[in-house]
């Protein structure tokens, strides 16, 4: 059974904060999908992945192309993603069901602290996911540096 992890963004804008998750995600070996809610935010992201240092290259693929499965990472904006991944990261809202959490090895919940709306919506999030009985942790980074705030 996997866990939610939310993920709010106070000092790092969100193309600084999704590399360092990738990174650990590719790291423990699990393949991803970067679900959004829009297509062209996905390819402003997309866009700025590639453009990331060298040394922190993050190979990945924006859903629609030849290779989808074979991405370790894959943008999408729908639901089930081609390459099969055992962590999905949510950004803008995108919506995730409880048996999704308990299915895969994590979800991270990626929202904006500085969007009231975003922050309204992940606390839905937070209250659907914790009251179907799925683990669930929040993280802030309101300090400067990644703090576990609660768990659930």
């Amino acid at each position: 059974m996997g866990a939610a992890y939310f993920y709010h963004l106070t000092q790092k804008p969100l193309e600084a904060t999704l590399p360092m998750l990738l990174g650990k995600a590719l790291g423990a070996g699990w393949r991803v999908a970067v679900r959004g809610t829009d297509a062209a935010r996905m390819d402003w992201l997309d866009q700025k992945l590639w453009l990331g240092p060298e040394e922190g290259f993050l190979p990945h693929g924006l859903a629609g192309g030849p290779h989808d499965t074979a991405q370790p990472v894959l943008l999408t904006v729908e639901t089930a993603a081609a390459n099969k991944p055992q962590c999905v990261m949510t950004v803008d809202g995108a919506e995730v069901a409880p048996d999704e959490v308990q299915r895969l090895e994590r979800v991270c919940i990626l929202f904006d602290g500085n969007d009231p709306t975003a922050v309204d919506v992940a606390r839905g999030q937070w209250r659907s996911l914790t009251g179907a009985g799925c683990s669930a942790q929040y993280w802030s980074e309101e300090s400067g540096r990644w703090e576990k705030k609660a768990e659930a």
